[in-house]
């Protein structure tokens, strides 16, 4: 093995232990900072006796999880039963290791370690554990195993209330699955590659893919919301009609690597939003362009984390704030609007760009992006604004109009 060689493992270990260590600490932390967003939304204080402010809680909780009594129904599948969290909980873990957090770092070393050897590395790091050329399309792959994850859990359990937790899961996670892929067509189009890096660089070069690609991130966003299982789309788990769904009849370590896997996915949804439409860690101007160094990459991984962390607080935001949808809703939500809604805009973008750049022979990137912002913007217009809103999704109210209309065309003499 040469010095090269075992210098690229070193620093890829390194990054490994920081990467997993931090999303592993970062997830209990964020069960604590859910419990005090909901007490805050709430007016109450939420957990604050286990150290100062409440922050040993998750700690006490992963404790009172390890030490509790695993338990197994009697006419459970064992081995099924058992892989089922394991199923759900890896590939949730694995997706963070190909988000970019930070700007390529230079760094140099070359030093010798007893019977170990020599190790040299030179030249500029990725801030990213693998910098894969499939960029999101392992996170689309990759996240789609967690499917296999909770129906497993639903029907090895050998419970009707697990079972049919696992069936709504699977149903809605496979379609959302499909809007979610389709509302990043548009960004394959305007970078021209999936890789994150590329169109990281890309956004640096042009503007955040947020403004021309407006309608892709709210499609991809709400996908997001579902592929997570959090509120308004929490339906493989609804408390009052499946007693907590498909791990209804798991306890300990196994209940609790069910709710890691949903918060690393929480995470994974920001992170590659971020990125994706956000232009990762990018900081609008040409400084991190500029200048290299350790200062910078710290400077980006913290505005990487806080555009992440206004992500995380809106799925949590959202869960205070919305009640849950019924199922029929969250199926027509899926395939009747945000299926045929990809599909169109990944025509109409398409067309804009080839018209932009073979009709019109534009060469700026930013007057390209510019365009299809204010082309983005009239659709969106259209979408929200023009378009009925009440179609697939009615309030109670619209469905009381509606009634009433019925009766007064079936009697019009009758006065309500």
């Amino acid at each position: 093995m040469t010095p090269e060689l075992k210098g690229f493992l070193l620093v890829s270990i390194a990054k490994m232990v920081v990467v997993f260590t931090v999303v592993m600490v970062g997830v209990a932390l964020l069960t604590l900072m859910e419990r005090k967003v909901s007490a805050w939304m709430q007016n109450r204080l939420g957990p604050n006796r286990v150290g100062f402010g409440g922050l040993l809680q998750p700690a006490a909780d992963g404790l009172k999880n390890i030490i509790k009594e695993e338990t197994r129904p009697p006419f459970a599948n064992k081995f099924l039963f058992i892989l089922a969290p394991a199923m759900a909980f890896i590939p949730a873990l694995c997706l963070s290791a190909v988000i970019p957090f930070a700007a390529p770092l230079p760094m140099e070393f070359n030093f010798s370690l007893p019977l170990l050897g020599r190790f040299v590395h030179h030249g500029v790091t990725p801030m990213v554990v693998a910098d894969l050329p499939i960029g999101f399309l392992f996170v689309i792959a990759i996240s789609s195993l967690g499917v296999y994850g909770i129906a497993l859990a639903g029907w090895s359990s050998n419970s009707k209330y697990s079972l049919l937790g696992g069936l709504r899961a699977s149903a809605q996670m496979v379609s959302y699955e499909v809007a979610m892929g389709l509302s990043l067509i548009p960004v394959l189009l305007l970078s021209g590659n999936v890789s994150f890096s590329v169109i990281i660089a890309n956004q640096q070069q042009g503007l955040p893919y947020v403004l021309p690609l407006f309608l892709s991130f709210f499609v991809f966003l709400v996908s997001g919301f579902a592929e997570t299982n959090r509120v308004p789309f929490d339906m493989p788990e609804a408390e009052s009609e499946l007693i907590a769904g498909y791990h209804t009849e798991y306890s300990a370590m196994k209940f609790s690597l069910f709710f890691i896997a949903e918060y690393s996915n929480m995470v994974t949804v920001s992170a590659m939003t971020a990125t994706l439409f956000f232009g990762g860690w990018d900081i609008p101007g040409s400084w991190d362009q500029t200048h290299t160094g350790l200062i910078v990459s710290l400077v980006t991984f913290l505005a990487f984390f806080m555009k992440m962390f206004f992500f995380l607080f809106l799925f949590m935001w959202i869960r205070w704030t919305l009640p849950r949808f019924r199922f029929d809703q969250l199926m027509a939500l899926g395939w009747k609007v945000l299926i045929p809604l990809s599909l169109a805009y990944v025509m109409v973008i398409a067309v804009a760009i080839y018209l932009i750049e073979d009709v019109l022979h534009v060469t700026s990137i930013r007057v390209e992006q510019a365009i299809l912002a204010g082309v983005s913007l009239v659709l969106g217009f259209v979408v929200f604004f023009l378009m009925d809103r009440n179609t697939v999704i009615s309030g109670s109210q619209m469905k009381r109009r509606e009634a009433i209309a019925r009766v007064a065309a079936a009697a019009p003499d009758s006065r309500l």
